[in-house]
């Protein structure tokens, strides 16, 4: 239940000045029920879900959130609520099994067998009529794979893994077709039979959906325009202004949008003075003085689903990492470049080193240059994965699976361990074709440890940036940086001492070395 609940940010545009955006919005939603909050873009129906579901870090708060008349405490939000984003938030190199095995592996207690888990999965595809598509690849805009109410369904599942008591979701039938919907609301509600409380922001829903529901609550510029039973009661609330055979779903929606248009807040002001008021009003002091007891205070205080970091990161890249080696996509993006590269340098440096002449100096200094400056161009490919996998990370981060060390942790063993190879790989050809002098482990190993510079400059690069658009703009002043600061087209000793920080010189310096000396 939420009681008298405000919401205060401040202005971005002043910031000095704060805004209010709910104003003293107060409800409760029972156990088994199916809740709707409706209203026009911009109500405040988002702000109060993410509300109730402890899911605001900034802005200032007041009033009550109650579970059960006890204030829950970040732990029991994440163990005992699921919540189910606007937009879904999937893995498509993963089939839909595997996205629910891998969120359990993350969820769940670390001593719960993985026979167990596979048990809730099963339960879950049977429940959320996924059965048809278990085996099918979720995919994306390049490969397709299963269909909109099909991800709905399947992160409302990503959601229940816990088998959690409330379920919000925003806006669960944004984007699909009236009938999908239909069918997405319709599982959504059989969930109820289990005694689990869904609250569901939607913003019009057809007719034989809005009927699914229980109750709903109005919002119109962060205020109360209606709280009450779904059906009946609020017919009979609106009667003055309702029409037979007409979708009252539909034309809430639109009077209170029309009123919002107009700054009216006609809608607001009739439910303050309503009797309808008072009696939610009456309702929620009793609930809160009554201080339901079925969530006990050792309830309360029990750990959320984080696991240990070694322990996640594990889970993590036995489902992701062994897919993404086999999507060929994935695979292409790190390959191409650096085959071309090694292309490109075999051939115009073919047998160089064999010639230890004076005049052959700059050649062979050149093809030194090459070899450590030509990886950070591999950098490029690497940016897609921290950007596209964004939506998931900030799920499950706001899910408490595991913390940002563990997922830089899993990114970095991925991407090293196909660089282990291809450095192997592409510094063969190199080294024996340019007939480098000296030991291959240290041409090797200036190839890996530049490779290794580039990965981490465009994650670094591509979780500071809003967007690819933004991130590839960034990452293209690292190889020129480098072009400057390596010794090469400026002489060491001249760099000036504010960019001797960027300079590659100790690679080069290690592999002309070793060079020279033999």
């Amino acid at each position: 239940m939420h009681q008298d609940v405000y919401y205060i940010v401040r202005n971005q545009a002043n910031k000095k000045e704060k805004i209010s955006i709910l104003h003293g919005v107060s409800g409760y939603f029972n156990p088994g029920e199916m809740a709707a909050v409706m209203g026009p873009s911009g109500s405040g129906k988002s702000t109060l879900l993410d509300l109730l579901a402890g899911r605001k870090t900034m802005g200032e708060q007041k009033g009550d959130i109650l579970f059960s008349g006890v204030q829950p405490t970040r732990a029991f939000l994440r163990r005992y609520t699921g919540y189910v984003e606007q937009f879904d938030t999937l893995l498509p190199e993963l089939t839909v099994r595997e996205m629910l095995l891998y969120t359990a592996e993350l969820k769940c207690e670390m001593s719960e067998p993985l026979s167990k888990k596979r048990a809730r999965v099963d339960q879950l595809l049977e429940l959320l009529a996924l059965q048809g598509c278990s085996g099918t690849l979720i995919g994306d805009t390049l490969a397709r794979g299963i269909s909109g109410g099909q991800a709905k369904r399947t992160n409302i599942g990503i959601a229940l893994i816990t088998h959690p008591r409330v379920l919000f979701l925003d806006e669960p039938t944004s984007g699909l077709d009236s009938y999908t919907a239909h069918e997405v609301m319709t599982v959504v509600r059989g969930l109820c039979k289990r005694g689990i409380t869904i609250c569901a922001t939607i913003h019009c829903p057809p007719p034989h959906t809005f009927t699914l529901f229980d109750r709903a609550l109005i919002m119109q510029r962060g205020r109360t325009a209606y709280f009450g039973l779904n059906g009946q009661p609020a017919i009979d609330y609106f009667y003055n202004h309702f029409e037979k055979n007409e979708n009252l779903a539909e034309w809430i929606v639109d009077i209170t949008t029309d009123a919002d248009r107009q700054g009216s807040d006609k809608f607001t002001a009739v439910y303050r003075d309503s009797q309808q008021r008072k009696q939610t009003d009456v309702e929620v002091a009793a609930l809160v003085e009554a201080e339901c007891n079925n969530v006990s205070k050792a309830t309360l205080k029990v750990c959320g689903p984080f696991v240990m970091p070694y322990a996640a990161a594990i889970s993590i890249q036995y489902y992701r990492t062994a897919n993404n080696y086999r999507c060929w996509l994935y695979l292409f993006g790190r390959l191409f470049d650096k085959t071309c590269f090694t292309f490109l340098t075999a051939t115009f440096y073919l047998w160089v080193g064999a010639n230890n002449t004076a005049e052959n100096a700059p050649n062979i200094a050149g093809l030194l240059f090459m070899w450590v400056i030509l990886p950070a161009y591999g950098a490029g490919p690497y940016l897609p994965a921290i950007v596209m996998e964004r939506p998931v990370y900030v799920r499950e981060m706001s899910d408490g699976l595991y913390s940002p060390l563990t997922y830089l942790m899993y990114k970095m063993i991925e991407e090293l361990f196909m660089a282990f190879l291809m450095s192997i790989a592409f510094s063969l050809p190199v080294y024996y074709l340019c007939k480098l002098q000296g030991s291959f482990f240290i041409v090797w190993l200036v190839w890996l440890v530049s490779l290794a510079d580039g990965i981490a400059f465009a994650y670094a690069t591509a979780a500071v940036s809003p967007n690819m658009d933004i991130a590839n703009a960034v990452l293209l002043t690292y190889p020129t940086a480098l072009l400057f600061a390596a010794g090469f087209l400026l002489r060491w000793v001249d760099i000036p001492r504010y960019w001797i920080w960027c300079a590659p010189h100790m690679q080069l310096d290690a592999i002309s070395i070793l060079d020279i000396r033999h």
